[in-house]
């Protein structure tokens, strides 16, 4: 069982949220390109070494979940029970995903991503940064008999099923619409964990 956190560590993290929250609320505002690490400290009461010791940088703001959102595609892989199938874990994984980025109120936040050039950028490097973390943790499994280079597919597929999804009308019809793809080409390499 795991402890839980102490008393630093939820300071710490109301922290983080607090410098999360303060700098979408100004990129919203003003437009991303017109607010910096210095506005986004004095707005939320914070040094700017703060700023960076929670964020490696500007565009790191916007994607506060970055981090969690890999661990858990990951975990999907290994922390799952021996012979438990795959992909009805990585599809509940990116379904968690999709909905926390399409929960209401996300719209703006989604509409400066896509105005934004450099945080297209940085989503497509988060991505393509998850789906590399996720395959190493596919070709390690040690109950997994795929290829690396199918492992490599799988990760990639299951990670832009979140892109694709995220902007439908029904996104949970979505990601069950791609998953049922992903897991046909998954058994036609005959692993079937």
């Amino acid at each position: 069982m795991t402890a839980p956190p102490g008393r630093r560590e939820r300071k710490k993290a109301a922290t983080r949220q607090k410098i999360a929250d303060t700098a979408l609320a100004l990129f919203l505002e003003r437009g991303y390109e017109a607010v910096g690490i210095r506005d986004v400290a004095a707005a939320a009461d914070v040094a700017v070494t703060t700023v960076f010791s929670h964020f490696a940088g500007k565009e790191a703001l916007v994607f506060e979940q970055d981090q969690e959102f890999q661990q858990a595609l990951t975990e999907a892989v290994t922390g799952r029970a021996r012979r438990e199938p795959l992909i009805p874990l990585l599809r509940e994984q990116v379904r968690a995903l999709v909905r926390h980025c399409s929960a209401e109120g996300s719209a703006p936040t989604w509409r400066l991503i896509t105005e934004t050039p450099a945080l297209r950028q940085y989503e497509e490097s988060m991505r393509l940064r998850h789906a590399e973390s996720l395959a190493t943790a596919l070709i390690e499994d040690p109950g997994l008999s795929a290829s690396a280079t199918t492992c490599r597919a799988l990760a990639r597929f299951t990670v832009e099923a979140f892109s694709l999804a995220r902007g439908e009308a029904d996104p949970d019809a979505a990601v069950d619409e791609i998953f049922q793809m992903i897991e046909a080409a998954w058994a036609a390499t005959g692993d079937r964990h």
